[in-house]
């Protein structure tokens, strides 16, 4: 998986894009299927925004999240993806057995 982290109005440290992908590669966990992943870190005055686009076979997922700290909104940011893929894989599980019981 190759994830691209870049800053918008932020310089993306070294340390905040270790942290980033750590905190991302957990969601290979539960989807193997990921093909890239962009990652964009924005400050707009008070606010630290985190998004992300990641590329499966077969489409694309995005979230994005905010919150006044960076390291809390890639927390958050993680944690909705993880859903998401959770949700997807399920609905192709759930749809392969479907298809099977006929």
């Amino acid at each position: 998986m190759q994830i691209n982290v870049s800053g918008h109005h932020v310089d993306v440290t070294d340390s905040l894009r270790n942290y980033v992908e750590t905190k991302l590669d957990r969601l290979e966990r539960h989807y193997d299927r990921i093909t890239n992943m962009q990652v964009i870190l924005s400050v707009e005055k008070q606010r630290q925004k985190a998004e992300s686009t990641i590329r499966i076979s077969g489409g694309e997922v995005h979230a994005h999240a905010e919150s006044d700290d960076l390291y809390a909104a890639i927390d958050m940011l993680a944690d909705k993806l993880d859903r998401q893929l959770i949700k997807l894989k399920e609905k192709h599980k759930d749809h392969k057995q479907h298809q099977s019981n006929r």
